[in-house]
């Protein structure tokens, strides 16, 4: 890039950059981004397909999460890294949803570059999508049902749809009792008396072997230790819990210090004050009325000898997260100072135990009184299934946490998105100004998710979406299309709901990646390590490729 002063050049960028202006930048980013959609367009809906993505190790991952597989692949564009960031915000605030919004975002791209080859400037596009969305969020609030949240059956249909086409569907119904309980079990009341569902606070080892039947939840916690002497119990009942985050160890001096031994009693001395404060970090144990120690940090051998001859289960460097959650799960306190333990700081469990699973040993702290905290050990016959479960899961856990938190849903299978087409085209027949167009394009995008749903379970999609809508303008707002029978059913009946979170957050946050990608009219890309001007191409000269 050079600029003309009196006939000489200014070089204003470095040699080996790139630029792209006007039309052509906006081509290339648009096409990036329905390149990111087209991905995972496929994989949307009950008759959805799995990826299989390899990395440059040779590990694969087999999924069709949407989120997943755009974190996996990897990808250059920067337009299409702008996609992928809406399939994190929209797992991050939501949970599920996440092919929804990037097809939904590749769809108004595609729908705007009829409109900029119709001469319609960027700008007004952009208003006349957001003018769309303010209208399609309103009618969302609309249309969304209240849910009763003490029903289990209601949270159940919501927890089966977001698991509907991925791989662990065939044990939804056992997941979704799982997933319901684990999430009650978690809810906090916060400001002004609102329902607050933290998931960090779910715990999930995973575990190869077995099969998914296998999955259980824990009143309390399972951690991925086993004890660490063989002469202590492998079963505590009425567990005394003492969380410590301290090393059980001798103490190093702060400063660096020598100790000069000159005689054989020096060194006995030494040592036996040694054993004698192993002994007294033992004493404060026992004195305390603990049974089970959780440190997070080492514990010396003689400390563990000590602890084993007072019956005391002991593990060791345990996790920070397992640390907090522990917390919560048993109503103890992490305690710095052995020495100032009391019996206030013990947590409480019916039962401490180490079980062997798959091969591998896990301690398991349950039967925990109204435990803030939960463990979710899933089983599966390789990796590839417990990845998927694991996946699934986290989906099924953060829409019934949207649910308890906000109470409101609405019905699924393409019925939200055809009556947000419906009701945004009868009001861009209001507006005057060209963004009408625009509007006018937001709600034929809209039609991309039951069209999608139709071509995924290999049904006619022009035929379905001329039924859909009939039934709509009908006035049927929760008709939707069934992907098992190829009818249009009403979907609230049929128990396809979604929360109402997940279609507000996929709408927004594909409309903004719209807007974003189709305001930017020149892209300047600075690339590392450039040849110089007229040096040979990276790679060396053509001809037959090296043995």
């Amino acid at each position: 890039m050079a600029g003309q002063l009196g006939g000489i050049p200014i070089l204003v960028l470095k040699e080996g950059s790139e630029r792209t202006r006007g039309r052509e930048a906006q081509s290339t980013n648009i096409n990036a981004a329905k390149a990111v959609a087209s991905a995972v367009r496929t994989t949307l809906g009950p008759k959805g397909m799995d990826k299989m993505l390899v990395d440059a190790l040779g590990d694969v991952v087999i999924t069709n999460d949407g989120v997943t597989i755009l974190k996996e692949m990897e990808i250059e564009s920067p337009a299409a890294k702008m996609m992928v960031e809406v399939a994190k915000t929209v797992d991050e605030v939501a949970g599920d949803g996440t092919t929804t919004a990037v097809v939904i975002g590749g769809e108004l791209l595609k729908k705007a570059e009829d409109l900029l080859e119709q001469e319609l400037h960027p700008s007004v596009i952009s208003l006349g999508y957001r003018l769309a969305a303010e209208r399609a969020i309103k009618v969302l609030d609309e249309i969304a049902t209240g849910i009763d949240i003490e029903d289990d059956e209601e949270l159940k249909k919501i927890a089966r749809t977001a698991i509907t086409g991925k791989f662990a569907e065939d044990s939804r119904d056992f997941l979704a009792e799982i997933a319901i309980k684990a999430v009650k079990a978690i809810t906090e009341t916060g400001h002004e008396g609102k329902r607050v569902v933290d998931t960090d606070n779910i715990s999930v080892e995973k575990k190869v072997g077995g099969r998914i039947g296998g999955t259980e939840l824990v009143q309390g916690m399972a951690i991925d230790k086993e004890v660490v002497h063989p002469g202590m119990p492998r079963k505590v009942e009425d567990a005394k819990i003492a969380l410590i985050n301290a090393a059980l160890e001798v103490k190093k001096t702060e400063t660096s210090a020598e100790v000069k031994i000159r005689t054989s009693d020096q060194l006995k001395g030494f040592l036996a004050e040694e054993e004698r404060m192993m002994r007294r970090i033992a004493e404060c144990i026992k004195e305390s009325g603990a049974n089970v120690v959780i440190c997070q940090k080492g514990i010396d051998d003689l400390v563990q000898h000590y602890l084993a001859k007072d019956g005391v289960v002991a593990v060791r460097r345990a996790k920070k997260s397992d640390m907090e959650k522990l917390e919560k799960a048993t109503g103890g306190k992490i305690v710095t100072n052995v020495e100032e333990l009391s019996k206030s700081d013990l947590g409480h469990a019916g039962l401490v135990e180490e079980r062997k699973i798959a091969g591998g040993k896990m301690l398991f702290i349950e039967e925990c009184e109204n435990p803030h905290a939960l463990s979710i050990v899933i089983r599966g016959g390789t990796e590839y299934v417990v990845d998927e479960v694991e996946r699934a899961l986290h989906d099924m856990l953060r829409v019934v946490g949207c649910i308890i938190e906000d109470g409101k849903a609405v019905a699924g299978g393409g019925a939200v998105e055809t009556e947000l087409a419906l009701r945004v085209r009868e009001y861009s027949a209001s507006l005057k100004g060209r963004e009408q167009l625009a509007v006018d394009k937001f709600a034929e995008a809209m039609e991309i998710i039951p069209r999608t749903l139709a071509e995924n379970s290999g049904l006619d999609p022009i035929d379905k979406l001329v039924e859909l809508k009939a039934a709509h303008e009908r006035g049927e707002k929760n008709a939707g299309l069934d992907a098992y029978t190829g009818k249009i059913v009403d979907m609230w009946q049929g128990g396809v709901i979604e929360p109402l979170r997940t279609k507000r957050q996929s709408v927004e946050s594909a409309v903004d990646a719209a807007v974003m990608i189709l305001r930017i009219d020149d892209v300047i890309s600075s690339k590392k390590g450039a040849p110089p001007a007229g040096g040979a191409p990276p790679g060396g000269m053509g001809g037959m490729p090296p043995y």
